[in-house]
């Protein structure tokens, strides 16, 4: 089976994604930090919302900021020094850099509550799904036909429709997304169609660091693409064939593995 995160490597570039597959098969340290964080990240919104259907109408902004906030703190801290016991390389500055992004979430998600509230005249648990629609996390699926297997970062489900939502810490381009994200959304909305039936006509990427989310149209275009770059990341990692690069020194020189390409 193909993982979607065999594509993204291809993205980056094809010769690491050959070497990663058959000189250097083990997981890197740094893609499993990847991993945990973004693991946080969610449990983290999950936790926020449980913590949404206690806010009142009648309370105020730093009201609502604290009952958003309950249990927190606590989360992290445990959940950092679990990560940690895996040597898999957290740092004290990645720590507080989730737990400044989860204080600017909630403060953000205060705002809108309250002013939500106050316009409906309704508790938060009244509306809540106007900011949590029902939705899965890290949902895994196989397609067997094509042979690809990938884990959903975000499903949102509205009015029986399914969108793939990709949750991402990196600076986005000043417009649009990028085509590394934009490929892995239409794999993941494949993904969707063949486990639920259901055609996928857009996704979203959800750029955190400028709390942006940006629209992908899941059009023929792109789903070519896909099917064109998945043709070319089997032809490496099933038939073993060299890819032909340019060299790109922004990527090369951060590479760990400049020394043996």
């Amino acid at each position: 089976m193909i993982k979607v995160s065999s594509i993204k490597q291809h993205m980056y570039c094809p010769m690491k994604l050959y070497i990663k597959t058959h000189v250097d098969a083990s997981e890197t340290k740094d893609y499993q930090l990847a991993i945990e964080i973004k693991k946080l990240k969610i449990d983290i919104q999950d936790l926020i919302q449980k913590n949404m259907r206690k806010v009142k109408k009648e309370m105020v902004l730093s009201e609502i900021e604290n009952v958003l906030s309950e249990n927190i703190d606590p989360y992290i801290k445990s959940t950092s020094n679990a990560i940690k016991s895996m040597n898999i390389g957290l740092e004290a500055s990645q720590i507080n850099e989730i737990i400044d992004d989860a204080y600017f979430n909630i403060k953000i998600i205060a705002l809108k509550t309250k002013q939500a509230m106050t316009i409906l005249d309704k508790h938060a648990f009244e509306i809540i799904d106007m900011f949590f629609p029902n939705c899965m996390y890290s949902y895994l699926i196989k397609d067997q036909s094509l042979g690809v297997i990938g884990m959903c970062d975000k499903i949102e489900i509205v009015d029986g429709k399914y969108y793939p939502v990709l949750l991402k810490s990196g600076t986005p381009p000043v417009k649009g997304v990028w085509d590394s994200d934009a490929i892995e959304l239409v794999a993941n909305a494949i993904l969707i169609e063949e486990e639920f039936r259901n055609d996928v006509y857009v996704g979203f990427v959800d750029y955190e660091k400028i709390r942006d989310r940006r629209p992908v149209v899941m059009d023929v275009n792109l789903r070519k693409a896909y099917f064109n770059i998945l043709r070319e990341v089997k032809e490496i990692i099933d038939n073993k064939k060299k890819p032909n690069v340019k060299k790109s020194p922004r990527k090369c020189e951060k590479c760990e593995y400049k020394e043996i390409c």
